[in-house]
């Protein structure tokens, strides 16, 4: 138990090596949102991937890593026109959406960031980030209605479909955060501010803040 203790005190009190390059593997919880969504809610979702480290000094060192993303929001009894899902529904058009919908817009983003060590096993990090579009979808559990026909045809829905266009497919983001290693475990946590709009009509953003804890080990 002693030698145990002994152990886990100095993994935590590690520095960061000169000329070290370390993996971390990596699992989280995401919090997302877009900003100008009216009614909108935040839509939880998992991130995880893998990160490395160069260790630049003792006091800095710069990671790069490949993580998959959930994103997107979540609309509460929201309401919107021109439907058109030709795959289950054959609806072209002419059809509006009242009820709850979720925009799934996972990602594929890669953060390079820079890493200040002002204590040991306390790091603070920002970077940039290139994401690309994984996932559109957006799952609709409501009803459909012929907006245009008064006392038109109704029909329920409660499926997911993809999304064909307006959504891009690379955004730029700044991540910045902080995180703290104990025992060869990181626990992360950091908040993506998105430069770059996420729909070619809207001037709607990502906003995701992220929890996550890795294992690292050097090569």
């Amino acid at each position: 138990m002693i030698a145990a203790m002994m152990v886990a005190v100095l993994s935590a009190n590690a520095q960061n090596e000169v000329g070290q390059i370390t993996l971390k593997p990596t699992v989280g919880l995401n919090i997302a949102t877009m900003t100008k969504a009216e009614d909108s809610k935040v839509r939880p979702g998992f991130i995880a991937g893998v990160e490395a480290e160069y260790g630049v000094s003792e006091k800095f060192g710069v990671t790069a890593g490949v993580f998959y993303s959930q994103q997107g929001v979540k609309g509460k009894d929201v309401t919107f026109g021109d439907i058109d899902i030709d795959e289950n529904l054959n609806v072209l058009g002419g059809w509006a959406f009242q009820g709850d919908a979720t925009a799934k817009l996972d990602q594929i983003n890669i953060p390079i960031m820079a890493q200040f060590y002002p204590m040991k096993g306390l790091a603070l990090k920002a970077g940039i980030q290139p994401g690309f579009a994984a996932l559109k979808k957006v799952k609709l559990d409501g009803t459909l209605y012929q907006a245009s026909v008064q006392g038109g045809n109704t029909r329920s829905i409660n499926d997911s479909y993809k999304i064909k266009d307006g959504v891009k497919s690379f955004q730029f983001a700044i991540p910045v955060g902080l995180s703290y290693e104990y025992a060869s475990f990181v626990f992360d946590a950091r908040y993506n501010i998105y430069l770059t709009k996420a729909l070619k009509d809207s001037d709607s953003r990502h906003s995701v803040f992220s929890v996550t804890v890795g294992y690292k080990f050097a090569l």
